[in-house]
């Protein structure tokens, strides 16, 4: 559905906003929805397909991308790809060189693969925000949202990921007695505190992946809105406010990726420390 004179501004917008969604439909069974009030009705199991594909495809590209890089890696003079996908993974050495003071072999191939992934699923907002909408409309399919990361479903999975590792770890290294300890006696070690303790440090671990969630979602979808915003305006204009916008998002692509990678490890270095 591309902007015109024949589409309202407010049809144009909530039509580049609704994911693909399929689900139980109260009254159409098992069904792809075809309006935003299908999408509800159909409830908490729905399920965002567009999300879901776009995700799953930018993970396999980062596979394979990666895969063919060591498959032609060499000793000698490396070519652009071996370049650049080096460049990446000294990046992130350094990073969690800096950010994670523990010893796991785990954390940097996950931070790795949440930077690299989050900034593919990030990369897709530089794609005209008609192309796909309008390919996929002639093939039949009403709505595409292309960017995962403008879905805090999407958001909120990877989030609750690194959540439950840092969980994971809090206990395994620290173990059960250590954990609920540092819990019940921080920041305050007295015991008639616990109480008090207990409710500041439960509020601040379950904030962190609704944090990272949100911080992501928010930038990204905020981004998008201007995008469909810039493409309402006359041609003329589009071309004069879109290019240095979509130059300006370039930053804020890698940023968020950055910022949520770093912060993962920063949390997971946390559950690797024992007080």
């Amino acid at each position: 559905m591309a902007a015109g004179n024949d589409v309202t501004p407010t049809a144009y917008i909530q039509h580049h906003l609704q994911n693909l969604t399929f689900g139980n439909h109260p009254e159409n069974g098992w069904s792809l929805a075809h309006s935003a009030l299908e999408a509800r009705e159909m409830g908490f199991w729905a399920i965002h397909l567009d999300t879901m594909g776009w995700s799953i495809a930018m993970g396999v590209l980062f596979i394979w991308v990666f895969r063919k890089a060591g498959k032609i890696a060499t000793t000698g003079v490396p070519g652009k790809l071996q370049n650049a996908v080096e460049m990446v993974i000294e990046f992130i050495e350094n990073l969690v060189q800096g950010a994670f003071h523990g010893r796991n072999p785990l954390i940097a191939p996950l931070a790795l693969t949440l930077f690299v992934w989050i900034l593919l699923m990030n990369t897709l907002k530089l794609i005209p925000i008609d192309y796909f909408p309008e390919l996929f409309m002639r093939l039949g399919v009403d709505y595409m949202k292309i960017v995962p990361t403008t879905d805090p479903n999407a958001t909120l999975g990877i989030a609750l990921g690194a959540f439950f590792l840092i969980l994971y770890y809090s206990i395994k290294v620290k173990g059960v007695g250590g954990f609920a300890k540092e819990l019940s006696l921080t920041p305050f070690n007295h015991w008639a505190l616990i109480p008090f303790n207990l409710l500041l440090e439960i509020i601040a671990l379950l904030v962190k992946p609704f944090s990272l969630a949100m911080r992501l979602f928010g930038n990204m979808f905020a981004g998008e809105v201007i995008f469909i915003l810039i493409a309402m305006l006359p041609f003329w204009a589009i071309w004069l406010l879109d290019v240095p916008w979509a130059i300006f998002h370039i930053l804020i692509v890698v940023l968020q990726a950055f910022i949520f990678t770093v912060l993962s490890v920063v949390y997971l270095s946390s559950a690797h420390e024992q007080h």
